[in-house]
């Protein structure tokens, strides 16, 4: 964001500036104090667990310029900290983002879908970066806070944004879009993320369907050509449509192969072909980078620079991230987990030559309702069919094990919590074995790494 004097903030989100010099420059915005620097407003906001109207004083402390708050604030503030008063700091902060949204000529690049979209996100912001100057959200801060966050955090001199969106309920997603204003928006895929609040996946698609609909004049739409809803999600838009896949679509990628440390793949389509590489291993990710690669030819970056862009992308953490420990590999995807992504997961293990053990330790799939018990199934089977070993961690993931038996898989443990299964990895992980990590991010699985010795 570019400097805004406390004034303009105030007229920008309708609040009232009951303290502070109103010239006084703000530098960034910020919602946790422990992140303050000087010259950040600080937003303070509501939690079920936490009122942010309570660490004014130490937002201040720590050099804020000012707080956008909705609460009584604290006497003993410096004389020129402002204080910017509102009903309520989340609608405020979001009014400030689309405020400061409209002032952006950037071109709007918005991710959403049930799997792969933080990928996507990345991936994305690695092409155009090659020739736009490139705003995108941090890691996926993709909700009602974590988007205008992002959105504020972009520059009147970016030439591109690529935002992600997420959501897990209904009518989430048409709100987000609407305040993110898309000119181009990628759906990665329909699957059965947040199905207990959803439903089905029809009314998943439908939500995710709400960003098409949000699309600007002459915008376009990126979809997975083999996905089983993508007639419904060209039905939902006017705009131009773009379909990547594998067998059909505008864009595709044939002659996949790959390691442990990258993938190889041809890239065909309208705009001709080359050769691309990617520095993380796996089909699903060639599918996450080929809507990158669309994206890309949509803002008019050549088909060859594009793929010049895939080649340096650092992928946000916990997404199949190679750690080696005691001659152990381990391919860390901890960061969140659902069926669809658990599969693609054990495929790509089940594609990598390895001289030792394929072992999987598996963690719970959160917001699957009354579906847990098919989507656990699907995976326990998948997990029989590539694994030498099978760990599943918690009383629920254990039905993934239960079906990996019945499904032929010999080796098959079941663990309590994340101590227990670093303890038995410990014990029964040797030289040149490769370890798969997933659950959703509640099952914090990445502390297993943090005590395997």
């Amino acid at each position: 964001m570019n400097p805004l004097s406390l004034s303009s903030i105030a007229e920008m989100c309708g609040a009232a500036l009951l303290a502070g010099n109103a010239e006084n420059l703000v530098l960034r915005i910020a919602k946790d104090t422990r992140a303050i620097r000087p010259g950040d407003l600080y937003v303070a906001l509501r939690g079920e667990r936490f009122d942010g109207n309570q660490f004014i004083a130490e937002a201040a402390a720590k050099g804020a310029v000012a707080a956008l708050c909705d609460g009584d604030h604290p006497v003993g503030l410096p004389r020129e900290f402002g204080i910017l008063n509102t009903p309520d700091s989340l609608t405020g902060l979001a009014l400030l983002a689309s405020a400061w949204r409209s002032q952006l000529t950037l071109r709007s690049i918005v991710v959403t879908g049930s799997s792969g979209k933080t990928s996507v996100k990345d991936f994305t912001a690695a092409v155009l970066r090659t020739s736009l100057r490139t705003t995108a959200t941090h890691g996926n801060l993709n909700n009602e806070i974590g988007l205008p966050l992002s959105i504020l955090e972009a520059d009147l001199e970016d030439e591109a944004a690529v935002w992600e969106i997420g959501m897990n309920h209904r009518g989430e997603i048409a709100p987000l879009a609407g305040l993110a204003r898309p000119e181009i928006g990628v759906i990665t895929g329909i699957g059965t993320a947040h199905i207990e609040h959803l439903g089905s996946r029809e009314e998943i698609a439908a939500e995710k369907g709400d960003l098409l609909e949000k699309l600007s004049p002459g915008g376009c739409a990126i979809i997975p050509a083999e996905d089983d809803f993508s007639q419904d999600l060209r039905s939902r838009t006017s705009a131009r449509i773009l379909e990547v896949g594998f067998d059909r679509g505008h864009l595709r990628a044939t002659g996949i192969r790959y390691g442990l440390d990258e993938t190889c793949f041809m890239i065909e389509g309208e705009h001709g072909r080359s050769e691309a590489l990617l520095p993380v291993p796996g089909r699903h990710m060639v599918g996450n980078a080929l809507m990158a690669i669309a994206a890309g030819l949509q803002c008019g970056i050549s088909l060859e620079r594009c793929v010049s862009g895939l080649a340096d992308v650092t992928l946000t953490s916990g997404r199949l991230a190679r750690v080696v420990r005691r001659g152990v590999t381990f391919l860390d995807d901890t960061y969140n987990a659902n069926p669809e992504s658990m599969i693609a997961a054990l495929e790509t293990i089940g594609g990598l030559s390895m001289p030792g053990r394929k072992i999987a330790v598996l963690g719970r799939m959160g917001e699957l309702g009354i579906h847990a018990a098919a989507g656990y199934e699907l995976v326990g089977h998948k997990s029989a069919s590539v694994l030498s070993t099978l760990i599943t961690v918690g009383d629920e993931a254990s039905a993934m094990a239960e079906e990996a038996s019945k499904a032929g898989l010999s080796d098959v443990r079941v663990v309590s919590d994340n101590t227990a299964a670093a303890r038995l990895l410990s014990s029964l992980a040797s030289e040149g074995d490769l370890v798969l990590l997933k659950a959703s991010r509640s099952a914090r699985m990445e502390e297993i790494l943090q005590h395997f010795n």
